[in-house]
């Protein structure tokens, strides 16, 4: 099974030796984010990039997550580094359908036909399959892993009505995800589905009780198709 890895740090230096030790250990690829403390220039992240494929020889997502990292992977500077050896695919967040639809198409212009464009944001990644897109980068799938890969293959066959039902049978997780944000929610929702029990990394805390009760709830409401793990 493929494992794609974090490899994102401030220094240059740094993420080289992360994807170093994710290809020493099996790693079939690494998730590169723009991280600085400074703002960085399209041409400072093109070499940064540029410079991680090339001396860990591991092969490299960009990691596009303006809302966390606050830089934004235009379609320009994807296609410049979807030229760069060793840079194979692109981690997008997916909008609202019609912005997906248009972000996809402008990057299928522009990028080599081998470069894979993927999707997160749980909550518009089925739409972004059925517009065509080649993965989904799913938060939930590590905790209900069936249902999210019964809607991405039904959106990769072309069963719309089958994508689109299961989308709607987890409107009551996404919105609990749009609400309180995936990872606070998936912290709760791994402990009450019983698969383990674990802090979220300070300064994050736990969501309050009056948020998790709505989790618990929502859990408790949600279908035997949505919790089959």
């Amino acid at each position: 099974m493929p494992v794609i890895v974090g490899i994102g740090a401030l220094r240059t230096d740094d993420a080289v030796k992360y994807a170093e030790d994710a290809k020493a250990v099996g790693a079939t690829a690494g998730l590169l984010a723009a991280v600085s403390y400074t703002p960085l220039t399209d041409d400072e992240v093109f070499a940064h990039f540029t410079t991680v494929a090339r001396d860990s020889g591991l092969p490299i997502c960009i990691y596009d997550n303006p809302g966390t990292r606050h830089f934004r992977f235009t379609p320009e500077l994807v296609a410049r580094l979807s030229r760069v050896p060793g840079i194979v695919a692109v981690k997008s967040p997916a909008a609202a359908r019609d912005e997906t639809i248009a972000h996809l198409a402008a990057l299928r212009r522009l990028v080599p036909e081998s470069f894979a464009l993927g999707y997160s944001a749980d909550w518009n990644s089925v739409e972004a399959l059925i517009a065509g897109a080649d993965t989904w980068y799913s938060v939930l799938g590590g905790l209900l892993p069936r249902i999210c890969l019964k809607a991405a293959r039904a959106a990769r066959q072309g069963d719309v009505m089958e994508a689109r039902r299961l989308d709607a049978a987890l409107v009551p997780v996404w919105d609990l995800c749009k609400r309180f944000s995936s990872l606070r929610v998936v912290y709760e929702l791994a402990e009450m589905l019983d698969i383990c029990s674990a802090e979220p990394p300070r300064p994050i805390l736990r969501l309050q009780d009056a948020a998790r009760r709505q989790v618990a709830e929502t859990l408790k409401r949600l279908p035997a198709e949505v919790t089959e793990q």
